[in-house]
Formats: C-alpha cells, structure tokens, sequence
C-alpha cells in the first residue's frame, strides 16, 4: 500500500510480516519496524460516498499526530498488539467514516468514499527508553514513533486513521496516532480513542458517534449568502514589513519548546490582564478575561517582542473555536466531524500590542471569539460556498511548508487543548503517563494543553524560529 512510509500485509489472514525496516530516528536510538496490518470493520458496514461539512472542508489535508506513553507494561507486546487489533476492527464498524478514504470532487474540496478500505496498524520496536524522551517537547524522535504518511500518494489511497504500538527497551509502550485533520477535530478524535480504549478493555457501555454531516452544510443553491464583511481568516494574513511574501519566514530553521505554568502563574497572568477590563473596548461584557485569553495574550505580546518586530508592524492570532454550542440547534454532544472554527483578531500593531497593557492583547481575542455567533458562522460557510477553489483556506501544518495558509512570523496560531478529555486512556495495560501532540507543524503554531498531573497548570507547546526562542522564553517568565 502507498501512502504510509511502509509496506503493509492483509490483518485477514492473520499472518504477522517480519521486517528489518527501519524509521528514521536521531542519534543512536532506532525504531524497528516489527509488523504491519490492514484493519477492516469487523462487521459490514455502510457504503457510498458521504458528504463533508463546510467546517470539514477548510482543514489541512494532513493527519494529526499524537503520541499516548505507558510505563512497562506486564502484557506481552503481542498480546497488546493482538488486542488492539481486534479492537479496531470493532471500533471501525462504529466509527466506519475512519475505515473510509478521501476522494477529490472539485475546487480543493472532498468527500468519503466509506468503502471499509481500513486503518492501519504497525508494530515496532525501539532502543530508546521512555525516560530519554525527557520533556516529551514533539522532536524527531517523537514523531518516530508515529506512521508517517507520504502525501504525494493519491488521496484516494491514504488511510485515514495510522496507528502504531513501540515496545521500548525499559518494557514502556508508546502508541501514536495519525488522524485525518480533515475528518474529525480533537474532541471528535478523542472520542473515537476513548471508545476504542473501552472495546478493548471489554468496556460494554459505548457512546456511539452521531454521524450526520449535514447539519453543518451549507447548500450549494440556499438563499443564504455572505452576511458579513469581515471574514478576516479567510483574508492574507499580515507581511513582515519590507517583504512581498512570506516563503522566507516558512524556510527559516524553527524549534520547539514545552513550556510550563504554575496555576500561581496562571492566576497571576489573569489577574494582571483584568486589572484594566473596564478600560478595553469589552467592558461592556461585564465578565473577566479567561485564562486562555490572559495566557495566549501573554504569548502573543511575548512573540511579538522575541520577534524584533517595527512599531509599525502589524500582526494577527487567530484561534480555534468548538462551536458545538455556538450553532442553533447545537450539535448533538457526540457529534463526529470537525466541528471547529478558526477566527482571527483584527490588524493590530506592534506598538499597540506592546504599548499598551496585557488587557488589550486580551480584548482583541475576546473581542474575535465574541464575533462568534450562529449567524457569523453561517456566513462564513456561505462565503467559502463562493470560493472556487478552497485550497488556499487550509491552514499549513508540516514542518517547511510553503504552500497554503501560514501563521508564522508576524503571526501567531493558538489552540487551547485546556477543555479536553486527553488523559486516562486504558486499553488493558494501564492509563497513560503522558499523551502529547506529535509534531508542531510551522513557526507560529502553539498549544496549550493541561498539565498530565491534572492539577490546574499549563504546559505550552510551541514552534518559533530558532532565533527567536530564546529570547521568547525570557519574555515569557520574567513578564508575568
């Protein structure tokens, strides 16, 4: 099979394939690989070609890596493997768009062929130790330990969902996913593991997906049209000053830190960005500024001053939104898709950013979610409806990238995985001991997650120009 850096044999047959293959992985420590399966439903399941969402179609064609570790585990690697085999094949009947593939129709925009092709799932093993990952921070050795995917491969060819299981030489696991961005969002993907977790530990109580796309489409021929000006996620996003492009800045060598906040921090940041609250342009809210608008306002001041930026120099954040709740009807609880909305903070200077206090760099996001409406939403589906080819929309998640959109310098991305279910995922051999994205994608991009302890902290994963790195991590403690 193409589309997966390696060869895989049928999961039918229940044949195991021996292999010597090796993945890449820095220094001395390697991940041999061991096995590779093609896992079907267990059961048939529904046929055809299944629309997707507006909100579906504006995402990268890209899978999301994650990577769940296990301290050494008393079941036998073949045994785990055994187990996860069977398990996916029953969660795939549930979750049957996973076992589908992509297929172009037009305009940048795609479809699921539902046609029980599979999921993959290899087996590896590694000389590292779990230990050695350190900070688990998404590097080289990180993504080792997740199946890459070559995507000059035809669509139609490239599982949706790759799973593979690494037996470590101190008896850890690691199992690392690779999930289509465009198939589901976090809280859908999570869904999906949580459920998996549950078959495979024998779990009976299941929540099943709501499937139905369609809630979220936009018809071709409605009435409704565009009912706003500004869009401004859908607009260029801001140039460093004195450039026409911005394919430097995507070429520049970049890094990526693992960052952490006390919940003496948090609070701290929170209440120096509502010290001015009625002195912005939301007063009006009458609410106080979150943590996530206190923290990734801090961010954004920071990367602005890591970055040497003119006074002059505008700069955009854009965030990411579940609008699960902000569409009327809501969605239903376990609605499966991307059910996420980017939206980006007005043209903002440098020197306003800088100038003026942390509160301000919170009202503009507070000001950009609260734009946020039903009707907002609709509008903005109904504009991409008008769009003749959508590629230009999809947000650049690969390290090097130079096509599609780009959030790195003067900008910034931020997605707050803080309201997540990402910990406690059993699959019979214990929960995990960290679970943490795979890879970063570009300069700009940042996460901010819960701490693994579940104690209130943050820990901020984030992708700078290694130039800039250093200096951003001064400003990022000694400001608060």
């Amino acid at each position: 099979m193409r589309g997966c850096s390696v060869a895989s044999t049928s999961a039918d047959t229940g044949r195991r394939e021996e292999k010597s293959l090796s993945l890449s992985l820095s220094l001395s420590q390697m991940v041999s690989l061991k096995g590779s399966f093609t896992v079907k439903p267990a059961h048939q399941t529904p046929g055809g070609r299944m629309s997707l969402s507006d909100s579906d179609q504006t995402g990268a064609v890209t899978h999301a890596p994650t990577v769940y570790f296990y301290r050494a585990a008393s079941v036998p690697i073949e045994s785990a493997i055994h187990t996860l085999r069977d398990s996916l094949s029953k969660a795939l009947v549930i979750f049957y768009p996973l076992a589908g593939r992509l297929h172009w129709i037009g305009g940048a925009r795609l479809e699921i062929d539902c046609n029980a092709m599979g999921a993959q799932l290899l087996e590896a093993e590694s000389e590292a130790k779990i230990d050695d990952f350190g900070d688990f921070r998404p590097t080289p050795q990180i993504r080792a330990l997740i199946p890459s995917v070559d995507y000059t491969t035809p669509i139609h060819e490239i599982p949706l969902l790759l799973v593979q299981l690494t037996k470590f030489s101190c008896g850890g696991l690691s199992l690392g996913m690779a999930i289509s961005h465009i198939i589901v969002d976090g809280i859908s993907a999570l869904h999906f593991v949580s459920e998996w977790a549950k078959i495979a530990r024998g779990d009976q109580n299941l929540n099943p997906p709501f499937l139905d796309r369609e809630i979220l489409q936009i018809e071709k021929n409605s009435a409704l049209q565009p009912r706003f000006d500004d869009h401004s996620v859908f607009s260029p996003t801001p140039l460093l000053i004195g450039q026409s492009d911005n394919m430097e800045e995507r070429k520049k060598e970049t890094t990526v830190a693992m960052l952490k906040l006390s919940c003496k921090q948090i609070e701290e940041l929170k209440n120096k960005a509502n010290e001015g609250l009625y002195q912005t342009i939301n007063s009006k809210t009458g609410h106080a500024y979150t943590r996530y608008e206190a923290v990734a306002g801090h961010i954004w001041r920071c990367a602005s001053k890591a970055r040497r930026h003119e006074r002059e120099q505008l700069t955009r954040l854009r965030v990411s939104m579940n609008i699960r709740n902000r569409v009327h009807p809501p969605l239903p609880p376990d609605y499966f898709g991307n059910a996420l909305f980017r939206v980006s903070t007005t043209g903002t200077s440098s020197e306003e950013l800088l100038s003026k206090p942390l509160c301000f760099a919170s009202s503009k996001i507070r000001e950009a979610i609260d734009k946020v409406t039903d009707e907002y939403i609709r509008s903005s589906f109904a504009y991409v409806k008008t769009v003749p080819d959508i590629s230009q929309f999809r947000n650049c998640s690969t390290v090097g990238c130079t096509q599609a959109g780009f959030f790195g310098n003067p900008n910034l991305e931020i997605t707050s995985w803080v309201s997540l279910p990402l910990y406690g995922t059993d699959f019979g051999w214990g929960k995990e001991i960290q679970m943490v994205p795979g890879a970063i994608g570009s300069d700009g991009k940042c996460f901010i997650l819960p701490d693994h302890n579940e104690d209130g902290s943050f820990v901020i994963a984030l992708r700078l120009q290694v130039a800039h790195m250093e200096t951003f991590k001064m400003f990022f403690y000694n400001d608060i």
